[in-house]
């Protein structure tokens, strides 16, 4: 029995040193990715818990693996304590000097994150390319002002609303493929030129602009007006200030024949900072 303990003993011990040893090896490649090619981490808080992750796996397959006086296992222990305190009080640091916005997708494949800087008020969209990597793909527009809130209309679409500093709400909206395969770029308004309905709510689309029908009340969004991002999603706004969005769920098809019918649906999301749901509309005909 004692000489199983002491293989399990051993067997753990050396896979918390493996781990170590590979968290090791991430911090040095991060660093000398991020100092060539200015990529970083999709949240900075990472680089910290990272540190503190490899000294536990390194400090416990120490203990694990070695014979060690008392004296010897107390100090190793207060020095990896010291260590986990030193990066804690770092990450709480440096997460008061840059704002992490983070956000996964419900599928665990999509990583949304926005990065503000407290001082200057400035908040950057990044793009994740390498997993947990990421680069800068575009600056927002307006100040992030107080709450805000993250969600995900599909596996690949994010929508962020935020308060602005004046105090409009503001949608920016994170997307993270196509419906054509990445063949080509497409007009969202084009795609869903018809009506549609959903519960007790329409949508048009036509050579106007997109129209929303909600309690009987029709309001009018011209196209200089509506905000594509990418090729998932737009915004429908007015003074300035975003009032919808329309995102293609996972299940529309985009055809490059217009003589095909409409397959698939939308989803409309009301630009509110309190909870709500988006709509799912159904096509119904064209116009």
């Amino acid at each position: 029995m004692k000489q199983n303990k002491d293989n399990w003993t051993k067997g753990l011990g050396w896979f918390l040193f493996v781990f170590s040893i590979g968290f090791f090896c991430l911090q040095m490649g991060y660093l000398f990715v991020h100092a060539r090619f200015q990529v970083e981490y999709i949240d900075n808080r990472l680089f910290y818990m990272i540190n503190i992750l490899c000294v536990i796996c390194l400090g416990l397959a120490i203990l694990l693996l070695l014979t060690l006086t008392n004296k010897l296992k107390t100090i190793i222990s207060g020095i990896g304590v010291l260590f986990i305190i030193v990066n804690g009080v770092l990450l709480v640091e440096r997460n008061q000097e840059i704002r992490n916005i983070t956000s996964i997708s419900p599928d665990f494949k999509q990583i949304f994150s926005i990065k503000q800087n407290v001082a200057s008020g400035e908040a950057v969209y990044y793009r994740s390319y390498y997993g947990i990597l990421a680069r800068p793909k575009e600056t927002l527009p307006n100040e992030i002002i107080g709450e805000y809130q993250v969600e995900w209309l599909a596996n690949d679409i994010a929508a962020f609303t935020y308060q602005a500093a004046d105090n409009a709400i503001q949608q920016f909206i994170g997307t993270y493929g196509d419906r054509k395969n990445g063949t080509s770029y497409y007009y969202v308004g084009a795609e869903i030129h018809g009506f549609w309905q959903g519960d007790n709510i329409e949508v048009v689309s036509s050579q106007d602009g997109i129209s929303v029908t909600e309690n009987n009340q029709t309001e009018l969004f011209e196209w200089d007006n509506i905000h594509q991002f990418g090729t998932l999603a737009v915004v429908l706004r007015k003074d300035n200030e975003a009032v919808w969005t329309i995102s293609l769920d996972e299940n529309f098809k985009v055809h490059s024949d217009a003589s095909k019918p409409t397959v698939g649906n939308i989803s409309l999301y009301k630009a509110s900072m309190e909870e709500n749901a988006p709509y799912t509309l159904d096509y119904k005909a064209s116009n």
